[in-house]
C-alpha cells in the first residue's frame, strides 16, 4: 500500500478486489473534501452501488439517498439523490481530470454538488475547470478498473466501505 503522509486527508474505500486510497486536496477543494470526510465518518457511503461505469471514462458512486444497495435500493433511482447536507459550491481548479482523480458529479448547476463523485479511468481533460477535482487515487487503481461497467450495471458493484484513514484503527 502507497504510504500515507495525512491521515486526515485519506480515504480508504473498500471493494470487491480490495483497498482504493485516496489522497484527499483540501487545499484545492476544501468543502468538498470535508463533505466527504464528513459523509465517510457518518458511514453514508458503505454499501453505495458504482450506478454509471462507462468504459474508457469514469465510474461515478456516492448517492446515499437511494444508491445504498442495504437500504430501499433502486438502481433506476441511484444517481437522481444526493445527502441531506445543502449543495456546495464549485470549487474548480487548474487540476486536470488526469486518470485515477476524483470529481464532484453535479447536475447543469456548477454549484449543485453534494454527495455524488466519480473516479477517472482516463484522462478527461474536456471537464478540466468544469468539475471539481478534489482527490486523487494513489494505490488500488486496479481495483477501480475493475468495477462492473453499465449505466447502471445488471449487477452494480458497490464501496463495501469509505473510512477517514486516521479512524482506521479506531
Amino acid at each position: 500500500m502507497a504510504e500515507i503522509k495525512d491521515p486526515e486527508n485519506t480515504i480508504l474505500m473498500e471493494l470487491k478486489g480490495g483497498t482504493v486510497v485516496i489522497e484527499l486536496l483540501p487545499d484545492i477543494a476544501p468543502m468538498h473534501c470535508d463533505r466527504m470526510k464528513e459523509l465517510a465518518r457518518s458511514g453514508a457511503y458503505d454499501n453505495v452501488a458504482f450506478h454509471r461505469v462507462i468504459d474508457g471514462f469514469m465510474a461515478q458512486t456516492g448517492d446515499v439517498q437511494h444508491g445504498n444497495m442495504e437500504k430501499d435500493f433502486n438502481i433506476r433511482r441511484a444517481g437522481t439523490g444526493g445527502s441531506d447536507l445543502k449543495d456546495l459550491p464549485a470549487e474548480f481548479s487548474g487540476i486536470p481530470h488526469d486518470r485515477g482523480t476524483l470529481g464532484a458529479a453535479r447536475s447543469q448547476n456548477p454549484n449543485s454538488a453534494n454527495s455524488q463523485f466519480f473516479i477517472n479511468f482516463t484522462d478527461n481533460h474536456f471537464l478540466n475547470r468544469q468539475y471539481t477535482v478534489y482527490g486523487r487515487v494513489i494505490d488500488g487503481m486496479e481495483h477501480v478498473d475493475a468495477i462492473t461497467r453499465g449505466e447502471p450495471a445488471a449487477n452494480p458493484d458497490r464501496m463495501i466501505s469509505v473510512k477517514v484513514a486516521a479512524d482506521a484503527d479506531a
